[in-house]
């Protein structure tokens, strides 16, 4: 077990959200390491003074916001529902990556007069009763029916909510979509401005414990770190490639005049030594954006290069992680 196990960090226990996490936090370089598929508590070699627990998305939040655990991946759908209005939940990292999807209202197929929130409104006016709306939210979506000034009676339900209207003990509902299959399945349409609370997967760390524990505050640092140079190193790729050039100089004046081989500060541009000991050429080394690879393949074409060699990042460090920057001055309010 981890050596400090006072430090922990909790997973969702299931679903595509617990693979979404730990395929994200293997390719981060911070594989959890479970021997037993049954047990709730695992390691993390990299960082061994972290231990890592499993729970549901909506107690990981609670944990947290309670202090019983450190920090937490989960969705932004849940941590918005239940982070309560103490401002123990902080927010380290909103935008992981996986786990998208939305909390939107959805309305049968046969309201053809409901298209979307003014409409809705006005449908509900003219009911003898509230709209009665069925979902797993009520903080997220009470606050928005509120603001619409929505007459509505809120259905807590468990299970299956796509089945509320046909079923008949709710009018529309208030769940996650994603693809929006699931709906189309059960004959429902989601309004276009009805999205309540977009979600992906993020990290949340207690504001106490990063206050009062300088080993905790510590391994802030360090997941956002690695997480960080992550995220800004699966958008590009290292590129390589020979040059015949007068100098350095005039090398990156030529990269310089393109779109797309500048790279992030500028090439790296060093001699090659060939055995016929000519000179003026030069390897250059550039980071380009993934997606636009073709057009920087293209362009150090266009200027001499040749022998280009293409290899993915795992990580780019920053002098000081901005969210970590962000993190400490939200500790100062």
């Amino acid at each position: 077990m981890p050596v400090n196990p006072n430090i922990r960090l909790s997973l969702p226990s299931k679903g595509r959200l617990q693979e979404g996490a730990l395929n994200f936090l293997s390719a981060a370089g911070l594989s959890v390491f479970k021997p037993n598929p049954r047990q709730y508590q695992a390691e993390m070699p990299a960082l061994p003074d972290l231990g890592v627990i499993f729970q549901r998305p909506g107690d990981i939040v609670v944990s947290v916001r309670q202090g019983s655990v450190d920090f937490g991946i989960t969705g932004l759908d849940v941590i918005e529902e239940k982070r309560g209005e103490n401002g123990e939940v902080i927010v380290l990292h909103d935008a992981l990556g996986f786990g998208h999807c939305a909390l939107t209202l959805a309305v049968p197929e046969g309201w053809e007069q409901v298209t979307d929130i003014a409409s809705l409104k006005a449908f509900a006016a003219s009911l003898a009763r509230p709209l009665r709306v069925a979902t797993k939210f009520p903080a997220l979506t009470e606050r928005f029916l509120s603001r619409h000034a929505i007459p509505h009676t809120l259905i807590a339900a468990e299970g299956t909510l796509e089945t509320a209207p046909t079923i008949g003990y709710a009018d529309i509902i208030s769940d996650l979509v994603s693809s929006g299959q699931t709906l189309q399945d059960n004959r429902l349409r989601a309004l276009p401005d009805g999205v309540i609370q977009p979600s992906q997967a993020a990290l949340i760390a207690n504001r106490k414990a990063l206050q009062k524990r300088p080993d905790v505050l510590e391994m802030a640092r360090r997941l956002l770190e690695y997480i960080e140079a992550h995220l800004r190193a699966k958008d590009n790729l290292l590129v390589v490639a020979n040059m015949r050039g007068e100098s350095p100089d005039a090398i990156a004046q030529k990269m310089f005049s393109q779109t797309s081989v500048g790279g992030l500060q500028g090439p790296t541009i060093s001699p090659v030594i060939t055995r016929e000991s000519k000179r003026g050429w030069y390897s250059v080394t550039v980071v380009v954006r993934r997606d636009h690879l073709p057009q920087a393949i293209g362009e150090l074409r266009a200027i001499g290069g040749s022998g280009i060699i293409v290899s993915p990042l795992t990580y780019i460090f920053e002098e000081e992680p901005p969210r970590y920057r962000a993190m400490l001055a939200e500790l100062q309010k």
